[in-house]
């Protein structure tokens, strides 16, 4: 028999035994054991290696850390090693709804609806697959829907045992939501002894559930925790800490999965929008392809469950996703591509009729308001709701989801090899991150037009048709080419410090001409409202400055 190599292969080849201890069954485990071969991307620039001053005091034979350091699989390559590895003997999703392409694709068109099949040039990939190993890279909170089944518990089952774990400690970790859950099971009791014999609270101990304390959280079936108990959970995944009668437990850093068998919120309890809106990225569980029937049977036929043979080469120490999560913050965000997204998310919270004040003309003032959307937004006449992007939503986006956009876009690109976000990283992020983010308006006249009533359904393809029509718009104002206040911003970055009255008043004197324009339009979009808000505050900014400035000469 090979020799075990680590603890964590023991764990994986102990699970393939027969009745007697013999290893009957290694053959098999070699079967379902194959990774993809390096480079995964052939294509792909190999990275400068940066230099290390330790390289000049190294002799010109190779010492065992070298050899080591340059064997070594770089973690991106690791983590599409994994991917390729879930795809090809765990999870069976031939499904390739990323689409990458370099170059000319093929596409074809079938069916009455003329429905578009497109056969991707480049690499492409399964975001029920990609989206759960992203969320374990990046820590985020990653929420699987889909019916009963379809292998959402099992894909979270998965990512635990790739971050270490056994596959008996990832089980026990699991949180299964159901109606009788208390806050005690969730999070853990008090000692009875301590509870008697405490003179005061802080002497009271609590028994943490050990899955607190885990780099992976688990929470099946979510929407059948009671209310109460959901809040406590809210606790724990937003804030990262527990609380039973004022004992604090703080968890690490994890990377979280809850699932539900459907994506409306609905369950034995309706989930709280606090906790929804903690939800990181929403991944669908897509229904099996039949034509894998013959997969199935085979894995029957062996006995294999994906979750027990699981590689050692795929299988990563907290040390490397720290270091993973640190590579994935520091790709570039290129400045004209922020400036695109920046374009899109200004769309949805302005609602005109909402307030008289600028600032309070949002969608948000309408909703604390408590007044019907429907009606309310009725009144907002005078706009072409038709190429109103912001008149298909609800609600505007929070910051939250906005930090949560580019950190996926961030560890897409990473993903891929690649050091800097490119624009189809943007385009396959957004429709899953903003899944439940955006909240659509049924009634928008954009869903009337023939063609377009299929995004009322198809969430995902709206999302991608939002990024397209504001990136049409972006182009037909010719802001990727000339944007009035970019300059504005570049003069204000280079500081206060040492600006005149004068010349204070110069740039003061530009802003004010360039809003004199802008009120020469009849017509007020989302995108135009966070400039005026912009400029008010650069406005702002010198005018404040102005008074320390005659403060200071007087």
């Amino acid at each position: 028999m090979e020799s075990i190599k680590s603890e964590v292969e023991l764990k994986i080849i102990i699970a393939f035994p027969d009745e007697k201890g013999n290893f009957q069954n290694m053959e098999l485990y070699k079967k379902y054991q194959k990774i993809s071969a390096s480079p995964t991307r052939p294509n792909l620039n190999q990275k400068k290696k940066k230099f290390d001053m330790d390289d000049l005091f190294r002799g010109p034979l190779p010492t065992d850390s070298n050899v080591r350091e340059e064997t070594q699989t770089s973690l991106d390559e690791k983590l599409r090693k994994a991917y390729f590895w879930i795809v090809n003997y765990a999870i069976i999703s031939p499904y390739y709804d990323i689409e990458y392409n370099s170059g000319p694709h093929h596409s074809y068109t079938v069916g009455d609806l003329k429905t578009v099949v497109n056969f991707p040039s480049a690499q492409s990939y399964s975001s029920y697959v990609l989206f759960p190993l992203l969320t374990l890279a990046t820590r985020r909170r990653c929420l699987l829907v889909g019916g009963p089944g379809r292998g959402k518990t099992a894909s979270a089952i998965l990512m635990g045992v790739m971050s270490g774990y056994s596959l008996k400690e990832v089980k026990r970790s699991i949180q299964h939501g159901q109606p009788q859950m208390t806050i005690s099971d969730l999070l853990g009791n008090p000692i009875p002894s301590d509870l008697m014999n405490a003179k005061n609270m802080d002497e009271i101990k609590i028994a943490w559930r050990k899955w607190l304390g885990m780099r992976v959280k688990i929470i099946d079936e979510y929407n059948r925790i009671p209310t109460r108990t959901q809040s406590a959970l809210l606790t724990v995944l937003g804030d990262n800490y527990a609380e039973i009668l004022d004992q604090i437990y703080e968890c690490p850093d994890a990377a979280w999965y809850l699932t539900a068998n459907d994506d409306a919120g609905g369950g034995t309890y309706e989930v709280i929008e606090a906790l929804k809106d903690r939800l990181d990225i929403v991944v669908k569980a897509l229904h099996f392809n039949t034509r894998f029937l013959g997969e199935l049977l085979k894995r029957l036929e062996d006995g294999m469950k994906p979750e027990e043979v699981v590689p050692a080469e795929v299988i990563f120490t907290e040390e490397e996703l720290n270091e993973m999560n640190s590579a994935i913050l520091s790709v570039e965000f290129p400045d004209d591509l922020l400036r695109q997204l920046e374009f899109f998310a200004s769309h949805f919270e302005f609602l005109d009729v909402a307030g008289e004040q600028i600032e309070y003309k949002t969608k948000d003032t309408l909703k604390l308001s408590g007044l019907d959307y429907r009606a309310f937004s009725s009144t907002d006449s005078g706009k072409d709701k038709n190429k109103d992007i912001g008149s298909q939503t609800k609600n505007g986006l929070s910051v939250r989801a906005l930090m949560t956009c580019i950190v996926y876009m961030k560890a897409m690109a990473y993903f891929r090899g690649n050091e800097k976000v490119e624009y189809e990283d943007v385009r396959q992020v957004l429709p899953f991150v903003l899944h439940d983010k955006l909240v659509q308006n049924p009634d928008s006249p954009f869903f009337e037009i023939p063609g377009n009533q299929i995004y009322r359904s198809d969430k995902v393809s709206w999302i991608r048709k939002l990024l397209e029509l504001s990136n049409e718009l972006f182009i037909s104002l010719g802001l990727d080419s000339n944007d009035p206040i970019f300059a504005l911003e570049e003069e204000f970055k280079s500081g206060l410090e040492g600006l005149s009255m004068a010349d204070t008043k110069k740039r003061m004197t530009k802003i004010e001409k360039l809003m004199n324009e802008w009120t020469k339009t009849k017509k007020l979009y989302g995108h135009q409202f966070d400039d005026i808000l912009k400029l008010k505050y650069l406005h702002q900014r010198y005018t404040n400055y102005m008074e320390w400035l005659k403060w200071q000469s007087g």
